[in-house]
């Protein structure tokens, strides 16, 4: 039994693994370190997948973890953006939430309700029972600076942004084209971009912003963001948090045990996230460009998509056999360099693993994280969302990635490919990458362990929670 004087925390992610495994690894923190009693709201709808189940069934015992009432979205159009889709999932759960957040309040000290970057719907119910709603921000702080900054930036510029022809400058982040913005707000004539808009508003109204990163990664925006201009509320840097239990589609051994037979340091992880897919034509010059490379590999193969890089966003699986579809006498060819897996690898298990020494990865967040976490080097091949954004930090300014160049068709060739990867693996410049990454690797370390930048911004926001006066 629960005691009533134990400080509660509502946590509600939207869907979508991105969003549920740093904030099932907060959770996991809040529960374990810092005395908290913690209920994990699930929205079900008709994608949500088992991955995101086995994350809530990885939670400690101890957190209280509900799944709402399921909703449809068959009813949205067949071309709708993701983000419609998110954005959807937490208003038509909002009954659900209401539901659970009264019954908290009955029976649990519920000190504050966190969502995370799409969930602003749910402050009105948390209002209604006198909740401080708080933010749980997944992706980077130069991203989060971002979303603060976009309704000034829409009152400034009536063009679409890739047109801006001068680079945007927000305060202490590397410089970004329009082109590189976030995936949802590159056409603005389209009713995703109204939406996204709507939900950075009210960022504003939230009590404070958790956001996953740490003051040794992104020291120049999160001073800037901490100098807080008039409106923005405090932001606690609480990162790195990534997955710390193995969860998805198997066990890897296999994948594993194949990485126990190569050299140190030698295997290139090439993996696009949990939503990543790319085009046939992509996945047939980067399968060439790795065989040319003559660089050893691990590559978790996904079945094409011509619709839209994102296509599996809510799962893991492929629906059809992803080797099908790689060029004719690759896998033989490349058998005993290259080892292609379908659909899904213990990522964390394989950074970790002493073989890998550099990772090809789609620049999501989590993944990004993780790379750091493990001291592992990346070429930056982003897809959707924030993705370009992460690049250009990870490649100009902290130094940590290759970023191959892309031809007039947006298909990066062959040859690109082979020549980027042979940089990471053997070059000098790979070289001076990974001594780089080793830096941060020890510095993300440092910002969770006692006395560390993010130990204490953590601190700090538990003793707000708990009403201890001295925060």
């Amino acid at each position: 039994m629960e005691d009533s004087r134990t400080p509660h925390i509502a946590i509600l992610p939207s869907p979508g693994m991105g969003h549920f495994i740093p904030l099932a690894e907060f959770a996991r923190r809040l529960v374990l370190h810092h005395n908290f009693s913690v209920t994990f709201l699930s929205i079900s709808t008709d994608s949500s997948s088992n991955p995101q189940q086995s994350v809530v069934d990885a939670l400690p015992k101890n957190v209280n973890s509900i799944q709402l009432p399921p909703i449809t979205l068959n009813d949205l159009p067949a071309d709708s953006k993701i983000e419609t889709h998110i954005i959807s999932s937490v208003a038509r759960s909002l009954p659900g939430i209401r539901d659970v957040l009264k019954s908290l309040v009955s029976t649990s000290r519920l000190v504050a309700l966190v969502v995370d970057l799409f969930g602003m719907d749910a402050f009105d119910v948390a209002r209604e029972f006198g909740i401080p709603p708080y933010i749980f921000f997944p992706p980077s702080a130069m991203a989060l600076s971002f979303c603060l900054h976009l309704p000034t930036l829409d009152e400034q510029y009536a063009c679409e942004y890739r047109d801006i022809p001068e680079p945007l400058k927000l305060p202490g982040c590397v410089p970004l084209h329009g082109k590189d913005f976030l995936d949802p707000i590159q056409d603005r004539k389209h009713e995703v971009y109204g939406h996204v808009l709507r939900k950075f508003k009210r960022y504003n109204e939230a009590k404070g912003i958790l956001v996953n990163s740490f003051v040794e990664l992104e020291p120049g925006p999160i001073k800037a963001l901490k100098e807080k201009e008039p409106g923005i509320p405090a932001v606690y840097p609480v990162g790195p948090l990534i997955q710390t239990v193995a969860i998805g589609g198997g066990d890897g051994s296999e994948c594993l045990r194949w990485l126990d037979e190569q050299p140190r340091g030698s295997v290139l992880f090439v993996c696009f996230g949990s939503g990543g897919t790319l085009s046939l034509e992509q996945v047939n010059e980067l399968a060439l460009g790795l065989e040319m490379s003559e660089q050893r590999f691990l590559w978790v193969a996904r079945s094409p998509s011509e619709k839209k890089a994102n296509a599996t966003f809510f799962g893991v699986e492929s629906n059809q056999d992803p080797l099908a579809f790689l060029p004719k006498g690759f896998l033989s060819r490349t058998k005993g360099v290259g080892h292609v897996i379908p659909s899904w690898a213990p990522q964390i298990q394989v950074l970790s693993h002493e073989s890998t020494g550099g990772f090809l990865t789609h620049c999501g967040w989590n993944s990004t994280l993780e790379s750091i976490v493990h001291g592992v080097p990346m070429i930056a091949w982003p897809l959707y969302a924030e993705q370009k954004m992460n690049a250009v930090m990870m490649v100009e300014d902290l130094k940590v990635a290759l970023r191959p160049t892309d031809g007039e068709s947006g298909i990066v060739g062959r040859a690109e490919i082979a020549r980027v990867v042979k940089g990471l693996m053997e070059g000098e410049e790979g070289k001076r990458l990974r001594r780089r990454m080793v830096e941060l690797k020890y510095a993300s370390t440092t910002a969770l362990a006692e006395g560390g930048s993010s130990y204490k911004a953590m601190f700090e926001v538990a003793h707000k929670w708990k009403g201890i006066k001295d925060a």
